[in-house]
């Protein structure tokens, strides 16, 4: 199968599965993809909804901001632009940018003490989490060295009072990192919200496990695989 081809099919597929899972925003928050051509990437159009996007309704742009889909009735959306634009031009390894604002999300990118290291999810991202202090709606290009310099060589990042970005090197692994860090913040908050003493792992069994997820990551493609099933039988023409 051609590569782009599949390449939107996976994204669109990671847009239907965002909704599925309740981390919608309407049509505020964005996911992108590389293309196989360099500079270039897909995103959706601002006038859709998660889960109405499509192979086909995904929209081509380039580092420039330029639109390469011939289609008059799309609209980009600049905060997506900027933000994803930054990071495919300065990590060209990463192939998937995953951006959402959910309740749990910006509940932790509110705190001060960030993503407490109290579960096993939490784990994967131990001491290897970028924050990016909060600027405002992300519209002023001048913000993208800011926002890849807060997200350095990590996975994820937490954006302060706004909520959270994963990426990856591939769809799958973006939604895999995005997948264990909003179950972790929803972890967080339960733990927090009943008062009761957190108790902590030590730095050694912290780190130990931070590499365990480093060293085995069959479970990210196999997960994936897992969840287009679920969507070839329940939402097929994700693919269109």
């Amino acid at each position: 199968m051609n590569s782009n081809l599949t390449q939107r099919q996976n994204l669109a597929a990671a847009y239907r599965l965002v909704e599925w899972f309740g981390w919608g925003d309407l049509s505020s928050t964005h996911i992108s993809a590389s293309m196989e051509e360099p500079g270039c990437f897909l995103i959706n159009s601002r006038d859709q909804l998660f889960d109405e996007v499509t192979a086909s309704s995904l929209i081509e742009i380039n580092l420039l901001g330029e639109l390469l889909t011939q289609n008059e009735h799309v609209v980009v959306n600049q905060a997506g632009f900027v933000i994803h634009s930054a990071i495919h031009q300065a990590r060209p390894e990463i192939k998937c940018v995953l951006h959402t604002h959910t309740q749990a999300g910006m509940a932790v990118s509110a705190m001060e003490c960030g993503l407490l290291p109290i579960t096993q999810h939490a784990l994967r991202f131990y001491d290897d989490i970028g924050v990016h202090e909060y600027e405002g709606i992300a519209l002023d290009l001048d913000e993208r060295q800011r926002l890849v310099a807060s997200l350095g060589s990590s996975e994820a990042m937490i954006l302060r009072n706004h909520g959270l970005l994963t990426v990856g090197s591939s769809v799958a692994a973006a939604f895999s990192a995005m997948f264990y860090l909003e179950k972790a913040c929803r972890a967080q908050i339960d733990a927090m919200s009943s008062n009761a003493e957190l108790t902590f792992p030590s730095h050694e069994v912290c780190l130990h496990t931070y590499n365990q997820y480093q060293q085995y990551k069959d479970y990210i493609q196999h997960d994936w695989n897992g969840l287009l099933r679920r969507l070839d039988r329940d939402q097929p023409d994700y693919k269109n």
